[in-house]
């Protein structure tokens, strides 16, 4: 993690490091004494209490005034930001629907948000943030690949379905989320390409067989046309028919 002020990367005291951590994955004020329970567990109450004061005094020291605390709370100062935050943020907008067409696009830090943490393996909470962060992320993107599909908006579509399956590749919604990204751009033979990627990964990876319409539609893809939204191919009513197309200074915390 590294934290921003202005242009200054200030070192952050490693003893500090576990407080900032749970403070930015928790956007929200947080008792002392939870805090102090949660990052020294082993101890009793009153030498984790310890550790906690301490590790606020270690920030200051250091020149780090970004928290704000009182007797029983501490939490991250107000003109803090905090990179999880914004990807989060970007994926439930996107998710719900409410951002605008200019807005439709891949968050610049998503990539780096879901390396979340590296080499924080033990903290629960930490497992627990990265994990959401992910799932979060996957369909966001799954959405924005729709959203710019129905906007005929097709290399961004392609581009979005690719980063999420590429981030998941037996995620079956992401795969299928590609292949009607291919399909509603008319490409078929993109479209039976990406399908059959994704069966025989299923096949030779996990000995599975992949879904019957997938089966399917690897074998005649233009028998199926681009569902509306995005969404999975659809069969057509019609087989053989011609396709239809669809149309203080601030300080940021990186984790």
């Amino acid at each position: 993690m590294r934290i921003d002020v202005g242009g200054w990367t200030p070192r952050i005291p490693e003893s500090s490091k576990p407080l900032l951590v749970l403070l930015a994955l928790h956007s929200r004020q947080v008792e002392r004494r939870w805090a102090a329970g949660v990052l020294w567990p082993d101890g009793n109450d009153e030498r984790a209490a310890g550790n906690l004061r301490s590790a606020i005094w270690r920030l200051r020291g250091a020149g780090l005034d970004i928290l704000e605390t009182t007797k029983v709370s501490v939490r991250l100062a107000d003109h803090v930001s905090v990179d999880v935050d914004s990807v989060d943020e970007w994926a439930g907008s996107i998710t719900a629907g409410t951002t605008g067409d200019s807005d439709l696009r891949v968050h610049p830090e998503c990539l780096e948000a879901l390396d979340l943490l590296p080499g924080w393996y033990e903290n629960d909470y930490v497992i627990m943030a990265r994990e959401r962060l992910r799932h979060r992320v996957l369909h966001a993107l799954e959405a924005l690949s729709r959203a710019l599909s129905q906007r005929s908006r097709h290399d961004e579509a392609v581009d979005a379905a690719l980063l999420a399956a590429r981030l998941e590749p037996f995620r079956d919604s992401a795969q299928r989320v590609l292949i009607a990204a291919h399909l509603a751009e008319g490409n078929w033979i993109e479209a039976q390409r990406s399908c059959r990627l994704y069966v025989d990964l299923l096949q030779s990876e996990l000995g599975i067989d992949a879904p019957a319409d997938l089966r399917d539609f690897m074998c005649r893809p233009w028998d199926f046309v681009a569902a509306p939204g995005g969404g999975s191919p659809q069969q057509r009513s019609d087989p053989g028919a011609t396709a239809v197309r669809n149309g203080h200074r601030d300080a940021r915390v990186t984790t």
